[in-house]
This record gives structure tokens, C-alpha cells and sequence, in this order.
């Protein structure tokens, strides 16, 4: 079979995409499969192949603060000439955008089968984007990743996962295509702990300053935000604070390097915690077995590579709790989990009570974990799959063209053999919910379910979706079938009867919930009937229910009458009854129920307070009018605001002689 890998990053870059990327390459060409490369180079001009002819490197810009990644356009005409000649099988992409996008590209152009792999939760990575950490900035930047991830996800024919968190993720997006759950493999020869590794195991801890004796736990990956190295230097920080002699061994390189050596100098952690740096990934496994236990507390991880790496090293694993490592991390067993820096003191302290026997019985149960993480399973999964898109492709149909008509779309569709052409009417509802688009494949399955739905059902399809919103009557969905659809009387009266038959039309019981429904919200017999009568339904019904109900009108314009006379503060008695007296009125409840149910109000409490309240108001109608009057007139503007307000005239005058004027003063 001949494969293009693509991707945006590829050793010798240091990261789990381009780890991932090249233990694929290397498996599939070990089974005698021609493996090409599509990834990208800092720098300008046009593409260029390593020395093999094996990897095709695409000019792009390298961002230093997204770890080094280089930005590439996704046009690159010698370099889809350069695809072209390979005849590849299938093409694999790596990433979405890019490499990515540059891979549907010639997957369209050149009529390759696609498949793709979700490697990343860009979700937990809007933050290089939202420079002024602004919500609004982080929900459209989420969004978007939403919305492109579905894209990406429906135009190729299998879709990857490395593990069923980002399976549920990608379903969550409305993914449609199949998704298939294969964890990255690993070369786990590599990290198998050797008993001949003594002497680098000395070397590597000599260069930073550990003895053999000292217990060292190491982190391996980027040193950016998503990786929660911060929360990590606080435990050790904890950890030197309760006694333990711990030293922290970061490797790796990123743009918050200089943050967390900075918190680690704050905190005094100098010999503590000690930064290494960035290292080839072929010596990275000696730095594992130069390591006792290993460290993250990310939560973004797809799959956490870098986790299984280290158990396939034979150490336990320090980590907070992700669905990712539900698989991996047996707590005590394989490892420990934390939430804080003191419960990462605790863990390190429980770890370092084992005995020998027990960090042994420790690291056969961590290797033993990694077991079903191999590259020669990795590579089995990802062939099956890559059959399954290629038998997809032969019998799969193009979409060459897309004429809007109305509420309807026209497909003009060619099968990939024989080369016969078809012409589908389907719905507006259909083409975007089956995310058909100029380009895009369709099935044979596909084919026949849209050519039999070309009458009646794109009606009735669209019903169901406004009643799985919520409930509506017969009237409601005549008048959208009528106003939204092309469909004749004799369809809608045939669709309205299958919806009834169904049960998911029913006028009898939508009166009856709707009226227990606003009941519940105290609203009025009056406002009830006027809203049901707007839904269509017919008087009579609406009235044989509201008959049948067990409710007590003058209980409901009580309890909200006193609802409404609580919320209503600093009024007059007077005022605050009138009111509550029109407050239920406009709820739907008789005039004659209002002004009885005021009655049984008690407002002695209001009374009381009254002078005080018409105090307030006094001094509120000054404050706001003496700029403009002075004197009498001010007096009389200042009785005339408190009356409006509902106050008797002799508490008026009372208040007004309370006051102090300045004609009183002269």
C-alpha cells in the first residue's frame, strides 16, 4: 500500500503528533508498505525531500511561542505536483490546519481516500490566541474549533481517536463519521528498563547534581500553560516544606520555561527542581530510566503519551484525574493521583514508604500496563482502517455540483465507477444536516435514502425536529407546513395524520400540560385562555380543561400576590395595593379575584413604615427638584411628587413641616 502521512510537525521535532506520526511511518514501512511524509520546514522557497525521498518538508514560519510550531499555507502547487507522482493509496493527515488542510486538498483534487486523526484538543489551547484573556474572545475561539473540527472530521471517510475522550469530544461536535478509537502505539522496546543501564542512569543524574541514593521524578513533554507545570512546582514545593528530600527533573523546552523557573527560584526549589531542557527523542528513554517516578498534571491530554512512556519505563505515575488515564493509572498501583500541592506531598510520601519488594511488584504492574500500547497493535488498528476507506472510496459518489432551488437543493452526483451521473432533489434540512457540499462523497447507502426521500418526507422530517424542540398543536404545525413547505393539502393533512397517529401531535394533552404548566406559574385563568386560543385551540376545550382542574384560582392570585407585594420596597400602603391590584389583573386573573385577594393581604407591617418611606420620598422629590425651585414652589412641586405617589395629604403636610426651608431661616 503507499501512504502519505501529513502533518504539520515530524522529528526531529520533540512532541507527541510527531512522535505518534513517525511510530506509524515506521511500522508500516517494517510491513513492506511505500510510507511518505508530508510535513513542513522552517524556511522559504518550495518544498524539499530529505535525503530517503521519503519525507517532503513545506516552507513555513516557526512560531517560538506555540513551542517552535511552523505555520505553513496550505497552497503549494510544486509540492501537490510532487503528491501527484506518488500514486498514494490512501492519505492520512495528522492535523487540521496547514499540512491538514493541504491534505483534503489533494485528497479532493487527486481522488485519494482520506482518513484523519484527531491528535489535539484545541479547546484546551485557545489561550495562545486570546492574548487579552478575554471570555468572549475564548468562547468564539471555542466555537470555531468546534465548528472546524466537524468540518474536518465529516470530509474525510474515517475519522481516528487515540482514546474515547476524544471520541465523545468529536461526537459532541456532530461528528458523523466513523470514528474509530486507536491509541497511539508505542516502540516499547525502547523504554523497557535494562539492567545494563546502570552507567548512564549514574551519568544523567551526575550532570544534574542527584546521587544514586536521591528519589528523582521527572516530567517529560512542552513547558507551556496546558501542561499545569506551576501546580506541579507548588508540590514540590509542599513536598520539600514536609521533610522529603525529592528532586523534580523537568525535560522539555516551551514558551513558559522561563515563568516556572522563575516560580522555582521564588519558592528556593534551586537543586530541587532543575530544568534540563529540550532532548532528542531516541535518548529520552534513558532519562526515564535515570528516573524514579514520573509527573504531570495536565488535563489536556488526548491520549498521554508521555504517561504511558513512563510506566513502559516501569515508573509510577504522579497525575491529576483525566478520563484519558482511567485505562492507565491504578491508584497505589501504577500510580498516584493528586488535586493540590498537599495532596501531592501526601502521594510522594506514600510512594516513598514502599520497600523494595513492593517498588518492584510497582514496576512490573506499570509494564505490564503498556501492553496493549504497542506499535505492532497501533499499526494492525490503523491498517483495517485504512482498508475500510479505501473499499469506502470504490463505491462512493461525488458531489460535482450544488444548485439552490427554493427550500430545495439540487445534487448533480457521478459515481466514482462507472461514471454515470445523478440528479437528487433533497431538502435544505437534509443537505445541511448531512453535511452534503460541492466535492463531498456520498455512499451508496446515501444515494438510494435521499432519492427516497425526495417527496413527502423533507416535510415531514422538518415537523419532527420542531417537535422534538418542544410541543406544539395541530394548528401549529398546519400553519408551518402551509408557510415553510412546497407540499400540497392532501401531503400536510397526511403528514398532520401520521403525527397524530404517533402520538407526537395530541391537542387534548398539550391543553391539559399547558394549563397545569402555567398554573404552576400562577398565572391567571384569563391569560391562560388568551394564550391557548393563540396556539389554536378552541375555546371549548380550553374551558373543559381549566373545568376538570383541581386548582384554586383564588390560592395561586394569593400566593403571587404576596410574592409581588414583598418584592415592591419604599412605596405608599395605597400605592404598593394598586399595584399588586394590576400586577394580577395583567397575570390573568378577574378583577373581582384582585381586589379580594389585596384584602387579605396584610400590610401592617407597610403602615408602619409609611412615615418613613413618605420621609425618603420627601427628601428624594427635594434632592431632585431644588435646583429649580426654591421656597414655596419647591414645597408645593415636593407635595405634589409624594401625592402622585399614593401618600395621604395631612402625613404630607406632616413631613413638609419636618423639613427645614430657607425662608424659614429669614
Amino acid at each position: 500500500m503507499r501512504i502519505g502521512l501529513f502533518s504539520d510537525t515530524f522529528p526531529p521535532e520533540l512532541n507527541g503528533v510527531a512522535n505518534s506520526t513517525a511510530i506509524l511511518r515506521d511500522e508500516m514501512a517494517r510491513h513492506g508498505h511505500d510510507v511518505y511524509v508530508i510535513t513542513t520546514r522552517a524556511g522559504t522557497g518550495k518544498a524539499e525531500w530529505d535525503a530517503d525521498g521519503k519525507v517532503l518538508r513545506l516552507a513555513g514560519v516557526e512560531l517560538k511561542f506555540l513551542y517552535g510550531y511552523v505555520m505553513t499555507s496550505p497552497l503549494h502547487y510544486y509540492a501537490f505536483n510532487e503528491v501527484k507522482k506518488l500514486h498514494l493509496d490512501v492519505i492520512h493527515a495528522q492535523t487540521e490546519f496547514g499540512v491538514g488542510i493541504f491534505a483534503h486538498i489533494c485528497s479532493n483534487n487527486l481522488h485519494i481516500p482520506l482518513v484523519s486523526t484527531y491528535h489535539t484538543t484545541y479547546e484546551d489551547y485557545t489561550h495562545y490566541v486570546n492574548f487579552m484573556n478575554s471570555n468572549t474572545v475564548d468562547l468564539v475561539a471555542k466555537k470555531a474549533v468546534a465548528h472546524l473540527s466537524k468540518l474536518y472530521g465529516d470530509s474525510s471517510l474515517e475519522v481516528i481517536a487515540p482514546s474515547k475522550k476524544t471520541k465523545d469530544m468529536l461526537e459532541g461536535y456532530k461528528v458523523r463519521t466513523q470514528i474509530n478509537v486507536i491509541p497511539t502505539g508505542l516502540e516499547l522496546f525502547k523504554f523497557k528498563p535494562e539492567s545494563d543501564a546502570a552507567s548512564m542512569r549514574m551519568k544523567i543524574r551526575s550532570e544534574y547534581g542527584f546521587s544514586d541514593t536521591d528519589t528523582v521524578i521527572v516530567f517529560v513533554g512542552r513547558i507551556a500553560e496546558e501542561k499545569a507545570l506551576d501546580i506541579v512546582i507548588d508540590g514540590f514545593n509542599q513536598v520539600k516544606q514536609d521533610g522529603m528530600n525529592v528532586k523534580f527533573l523537568v525535560i522539555g523546552s516551551g514558551p513558559q520555561e522561563d515563568l516556572y523557573r522563575k516560580q522555582s527560584e521564588d519558592l528556593g526549589l534551586q537543586g530541587t527542581v532543575v530544568f534540563a531542557g529540550r532532548k532528542e527523542s531516541d535518548i529520552v528513554p534513558e532519562y526515564y530510566r535515570a528516573c524514579d517516578a514520573f509527573v504531570s498534571a495536565s488535563l489536556t491530554e488526548t491520549q498521554g503519551m508521555t504517561f504511558i512512556e513512563a510506566l513502559a519505563s516501569g515508573l509510577p505515575v504522579f497525575a491529576r484525574k483525566d478520563e484519558v488515564l482511567e485505562d492507565l493509572v491504578d491508584e497505589g498501583i501504577t500510580g498516584y493521583y493528586f488535586t493540590d500541592p498537599k495532596d501531592f506531598s501526601s502521594a510522594v510520601r506514600e510512594f516513598l514508604a514502599q520497600d523494595e519488594q513492593q517498588r518492584e511488584k510497582q514496576k512490573i504492574a506499570c509494564i505490564a500496563k503498556t501492553k496493549a500500547y504497542s506499535s505492532e497493535a497501533f499499526y494492525a488498528s490503523v491498517l483495517q482502517v485504512y482498508e475500510n476507506a479505501i473499499e469506502k472510496y470504490r463505491h462512493m459518489y461525488t458531489i460535482d455540483d450544488v444548485k439552490v432551488k427554493d427550500d430545495y437543493v439540487q445534487l448533480y452526483v457521478t459515481a466514482m465507477n462507472p461514471q454515470d451521473e445523478l440528479r437528487i432533489l433533497v431538502s435544505l434540512d437534509d443537505y445541511y444536516s448531512q453535511g452534503l457540499s460541492r466535492g463531498g462523497m456520498l455512499s451508496l447507502d446515501q444515494i438510494h435514502t435521499l432519492q427516497n426521500n425526495e417527496a413527502g418526507v423533507r416535510a415531514y422530517q422538518g415537523c419532527m425536529r420542531k417537535l422534538a424542540l418542544r410541543d406544539r398543536t395541530r394548528k401549529e404545525m398546519y400553519d408551518w407546513l402551509t408557510q415553510n413547505t412546497e407540499c400540497s393539502i392532501q401531503i400536510i393533512n397526511g403528514i398532520i395524520e401520521r403525527l397524530e397517529e404517533k402520538g407526537y401531535i395530541n391537542d387534548d394533552r398539550y391543553c391539559e400540560e399547558s394549563i397545569a404548566s402555567m398554573q404552576r406559574g400562577l398565572q391567571g385563568e384569563d391569560k391562560i385562555i388568551r394564550a391557548l386560543k393563540k396556539k389554536g385551540l378552541p375555546y371549548e376545550l380550553i374551558r373543559s380543561k381549566l373545568d376538570e382542574s383541581t386548582n384554586d384560582e383564588s390560592a395561586n392570585a394569593l400566593e403571587y400576590a404576596e410574592k409581588t407585594a414583598a418584592s415592591i420596597k419604599d412605596e405608599s400602603v395605597r400605592m404598593k395595593k394598586n399595584s399588586v391590584v394590576r400586577k394580577l389583573i395583567q397575570r390573568g386573573f378577574s378583577s373581582d379575584i384582585a381586589k379580594e385577594t389585596v384584602k387579605e393581604l396584610d400590610f401592617s407591617k407597610d403602615e408602619m413604615q409609611e412615615m418613613d418611606n413618605l420621609r425618603h420620598c420627601a427628601l428624594k422629590a427635594r434632592k431632585r427638584y431644588e435646583k429649580k425651585y426654591q421656597d414655596s414652589r419647591l414645597r408645593n412641586t415636593i407635595y405634589r411628587y409624594c401625592a402622585a405617589k399614593g401618600y395621604a395629604n395631612e402625613d404630607i403636610y406632616a413631613i413638609l413641616d419636618e423639613m427645614e426651608w430657607e425662608d424659614d431661616k429669614n
